[in-house]
């Protein structure tokens, strides 16, 4: 029997189905799938396309295309369609992000005429937990950062990305970008941080948050303040908030070479469940 397959980009009417495909595994997913949720398919609402890949007429697999290169449950076909795609408009990207097995496939066929990337990172182990740690105590003292409190969260984030990324956040546009994600998420309840004397000693935020699961991001600690166990019981503190305010399963995904950290999550209750890539340019 003849496969039919298509790959087009998907439109506001196909908003249920590209649903249904991202719900299909709402962990991995969350990223795109928050996007989704807040901003329809409408390019311009949603900050880029959504590609879509059908066999005999139904959606399987996407691929959100805009700042992030993203393939969202890709068969080994649809990622050599989405492939194809980028090839003939270009890398418009900043990094390709996603599942590492779909995402080692396509950056294979993407590098002949992308490459070469700044940095890869090849497996960043995807944690999740269900429940409030069990063995950490959390930090009484981490608490939502305040709408008015844009200047004193600022460097610690932009400080965080360099050290995480290799680039400053405020290179290219001056920041603007990176400052309204933060102030985004300063102002729905989703950045935390530790103070003491005026000063950021801790923080992270719930960066992508559906109905089904959330993902903290951003950890970080002031290194001044490093060794004092501050990453265990922020994160503690942090994952009761998002348990009891945004979702029932919380995630993040962290670079394999960081043990220190993977052992700090293990601490308060993360498990491994998976692995995710990414391609930075």
């Amino acid at each position: 029997m003849l496969t039919q397959t298509t790959t087009r980009v998907l439109e506001p009417a196909d908003l249920g189905a590209a649903l249904a495909v991202l719900e299909s595994a709402p962990v991995e997913n969350a990223f795109v799938t928050a996007r989704v949720q807040a901003a329809g398919l409408d390019p311009w609402r949603l900050g880029g396309e959504m590609w879509g890949w059908y066999t005999d007429g139904r959606l399987r697999s996407l691929c959100y295309s805009g700042a992030n290169l993203v393939p969202v449950c890709a068969t080994p076909d649809a990622v050599r369609a989405f492939a194809d795609r980028a090839r003939r408009t270009g890398r418009r990207c900043s990094s390709i992000v996603g599942p590492a097995e779909p995402t080692t496939q396509l950056w294979n066929l993407l590098e002949p005429s992308w490459g070469p990337a700044r940095d890869i990172r090849a497996h960043q182990p995807l944690m999740v937990t269900e429940a409030p740690s069990a063995t950490v105590e959390a930090d009484p003292l981490v608490r939502r950062v305040r709408k008015d409190e844009m200047e004193l969260i600022m460097p610690a984030c932009v400080a965080m990305f360099t050290e995480e990324v290799g680039i400053s956040p405020m290179a290219g546009d001056g920041g603007l970008l990176y400052q309204a994600r933060v102030a985004e998420l300063v102002g729905t309840g989703r950045s935390f941080a530790r103070v003491e004397d005026g000063k950021v000693v801790f923080k992270a935020e719930i960066g992508a948050a559906t109905r089904q699961a959330c993902q903290i991001q951003g950890v970080w600690v002031a290194p001044e303040h490093r060794g004092r166990g501050l990453s265990e019981t922020g994160m503690a503190a942090v994952l009761r908030y998002a348990l009891a305010d945004v979702a029932p399963v919380v995630s993040l995904y962290v670079n394999d070479y960081n043990t220190p950290a993977r052992a700090a999550y293990r601490r308060v209750g993360f498990r491994e469940v998976g692995a995710f890539m990414s391609v930075l340019f």
